[in-house]
């Protein structure tokens, strides 16, 4: 058991030592959307308070998606969610594609999450792209599949993620599912909107949020672990699960101090158990072994 104190305490004291207290990710929000310091800047620039009054991200963690729901995907085939859905999570990210700023930023952040993470698009996850904006065209989509799976450059990754457009009706009760709220500035001539990636389970219910444009890979596996129930990960990963928990209100992976000392006074028990096992059968066979004659 003592590698479980070593796994516990190796996650913990990094964290520390940077100022998170224990946790994987860095400062999110508290019970809803803080976007990153560009984006907000740019909405303060370009939106009143009137509208951003309408913009942020409700957390409707246990929220069933819709899976009847019907868009086109990149090559303007009609699919429904539900056809999407292969018995794996889903990581879910709302945007459109002709976004001057947010959308790319939350785009390229996740790629960047991905690609140290050893499970892959495609293989065993998948991910939905979808363009809140009506207007958006499937060939749109296309272009911006093409440029993120290309930068991932992983097999399967083209079968697994998957960018989709559609019409008001379908976008308005898929962002109402997850509570994704966003508005149209005619001033700007473009949306304000928050920026966040939901991960889903295999059967469509929302179960995590991370918010911002920087995804911790770490918090990301271990969403898609528990999303997975359990179908992915090692017993390191159940270790880890054990010593963090999701926290719903930062949107980010926190040490559980309680189980922390279960898992040390476990591993304590565990070695001196085996400090006195060894020491037991040491002296049993120094008994047992035949005492050499004496000479005269």
């Amino acid at each position: 058991m003592s590698w479980v104190l070593l796994i516990c305490l190796a996650s913990v004291l990094p964290g520390m030592a940077n100022g998170q207290g224990g946790g994987f990710g860095g400062e999110a929000p508290r019970g809803g959307w803080t976007g990153s310091s560009a984006g907000s800047a740019a909405m303060e620039a370009n939106a009143s308070l009137a509208i951003l009054n309408d913009v942020g991200i409700s957390q409707n963690i246990g929220e069933q998606l819709p899976l009847d729901l019907t868009f086109r995907d990149e090559d303007g085939n009609d699919v429904t969610l539900a056809q999407l859905y292969r018995g794996k999570p889903i990581i879910l990210s709302l945007v459109y594609f002709e976004c001057p700023m947010l959308c790319t930023e939350v785009l390229n952040g996740l790629n960047r999450s991905l690609r140290p993470l050893e499970f892959s698009v495609g293989d065993d996850f998948d991910m939905i792209s979808i363009s809140f904006d009506p207007r958006e065209t499937p060939a749109l989509a296309s272009e911006k599949k093409y440029q993120y799976v290309t930068s991932y450059n992983r097999d399967n990754a083209s079968d697994g993620w998957h960018f989709l457009t559609g019409d008001a009706e379908s976008i308005e009760a898929v962002t109402e599912a997850v509570g994704f709220r966003y508005t149209y500035d005619d001033a700007a001539e473009q949306f304000a909107h928050g920026s966040a990636i939901m991960v889903t389970t295999p059967k469509g219910v929302v179960s995590h949020y991370f918010f911002g444009i920087e995804y911790p890979t770490n918090d990301i596996r271990l969403a898609l672990i528990e999303a997975s129930d359990e179908k992915l990960g090692s017993v390191y990963d159940q270790v880890m699960l054990y010593c963090f928990h999701y926290d719903p209100q930062t949107g980010k992976y926190g040490v559980v101090i309680m189980n922390v000392l279960r898992v040390s006074g476990l591993a304590t028990v565990a070695l001196m158990g085996t400090f006195m096992f060894v020491m037991i059968r040491r002296d049993r066979k120094k008994k047992a072994a035949p005492t050499p004659p004496q000479s005269v």
